[in-house]
């Protein structure tokens, strides 16, 4: 992997942005920015929070309260929020590795956060919450034993209603997965005739058609791309018919089948991101040197996955992963997405037999078997994709590793909180298409 050989250090870096608002309608603006911009801390310090409000126009000031949470679950610290004489200061300390969460919260009972601030503590250190499966590699050696017996068997369409499509060609791809399913995706490339390194595009979660931009742009820029949607479903019918999957049969599909390992919704989509790894890697246009792997969220969870399991990626670069720390809970830490081990989702769920499918899953026991390059950002105000998993998952990796700690992030990025990992992701770009080595990380 010429391009990557000469990869720098670890290390970590912090997107150094003002105070971020989220807003609820008819609900105060909350903004809560750490004293330390970095939000990185070491055991026994104190972390420090300012808390500012403004209450809607016109509108009486409510009454607030705030949280401390160790890792997201544990109370350490609570009370009422007097904010009458403007901004206030929150304080805590932990004297061992993970996270601190400070919420602020309408006083009324079950309220939703109005805003959440983050702290991290000695990242470097932080561990998954439980052991993996004992025959974690012998299940997975097994799946894709299953999954090369499948023929690819590609359809290649060439959508004529393509749009911004100058320079590049474009295509709709179909291809076989495992037990009668399909990997269906979009792909482009230079018209140019020439080779070209190329990415795989994965997708957040969610039930919606693929953005034929997605691979277009990158095209543009000198990549052969190919973006797979998560599901076995057509990447370009209207907003309804997406609409009636994701409120019908696909409605709550993260639950499905995750009481075995041999059902769970996600055995197929993994391997289907296999199988388009192995799909991309044979197409004429490819380099033959570097093919990168990336998303967020659902994405980033399966940018792990196939870093781990397909040998032909070459590098990974995932912002806010989920599905990292799936045995959270059993550590006192706070669930994540996708709540396997949470009491959301269908209440006739055999709780023991998806804890037991669960480990099978989780990003942080993929993120173990990875040698290549990888990029990774986490928010430390992200309530979905908790900083203390994304941490474990990074301390897993095995090869060179890029950590960006965005301490004003949430779930979404909001106020361009994520700014830094895409200018980051940018980068990396940048440099395989020019055939350089990367540019060093920046300095925390």
């Amino acid at each position: 992997m010429k391009r990557f050989c000469h990869f720098r250090s670890a290390a970590f870096a912090a997107l150094l942005v003002v105070g971020v608002p989220f807003r609820l309608v008819s609900a105060p603006v909350v903004m809560i920015t750490p004293e330390v911009p970095s939000g990185v801390y070491a055991p026994g310090d104190k972390a420090t929070w300012r808390v500012e409000v403004k209450p809607e126009t016109g509108a009486p000031a409510p009454e607030l309260v705030y949280k401390i949470k160790k890792d997201g679950q544990v109370v350490v610290q609570e009370g009422t929020l007097d904010y009458s004489a403007g901004a206030v200061s929150l304080s805590a300390v932990r004297e061992d590795a993970g996270a601190l969460v400070v919420q602020v919260l309408p006083a009324e009972k079950n309220a939703q956060p109005l805003a959440v601030g983050g702290a991290i503590y000695a990242p470097g250190k932080i561990g998954p919450a439980a052991p993996e499966p004992k025959d974690f590699d012998a299940f997975w050696k097994a799946k894709l034993d299953e999954l090369a017996q499948v023929p690819v068997n590609p359809v290649v369409e060439k959508t004529p209603d393509a749009k911004n499509t100058e320079g590049v060609t474009y295509y709709k791809v179909t291809l076989d997965n495992i037990r009668g399913t399909k990997v269906r995706g979009q792909l482009a490339h230079p018209s140019t005739g020439g080779k070209s390194p190329a990415l795989l595009v994965v997708q957040y979660a969610g039930v919606y058609a693929l953005d034929q931009s997605t691979v277009i742009n990158d095209a543009k820029a000198g990549w052969l791309v190919l973006n797979i949607s998560a599901h076995d479903l057509p990447i370009d019918e209207s907003p309804e018919f997406y609409k009636n999957q994701k409120d019908g049969a696909l409605k709550n599909y993260v639950y499905m089948g995750s009481e075995d390992r041999e059902t769970s919704y996600f055995l197929r989509m993994f391997l289907g991101c296999v199988r388009a790894a192995e799909y991309l890697a044979t197409r004429p246009e490819w380099d033959g040197e570097t093919l990168i792997v990336t998303g967020a969220s659902q994405g980033g969870l399966q940018a792990l996955v196939t870093a781990a399991l397909s040998p032909k990626v070459t590098g990974l670069m995932a912002v806010v992963p989920a599905g990292c720390d799936n045995y959270a809970p059993l550590a006192n830490r706070a669930f994540g997405w996708p709540y396997w081990l949470s009491n959301w989702g269908p209440r006739d769920r055999d709780m023991k037999k998806v804890e037991v499918t669960a480990g099978y899953f989780d990003g942080i026991n993929f993120a173990a078997r990875i040698r290549t390059p990888a990029l990774v950002a986490y928010g430390l105000a992200d309530e979905t994709s908790r900083p203390t998993g994304v941490a474990a998952a990074i301390n897993a990796l095995k090869g060179p590793k890029e950590a960006l700690i965005l301490p004003l992030s949430n779930h979404q990025g909001t106020g361009a909180a994520q700014a830094a990992y895409f200018r980051r992701a940018a980068e990396w770009k940048k440099a395989v298409l020019s055939g350089e080595s990367l540019p060093p990380p920046p300095v925390p």
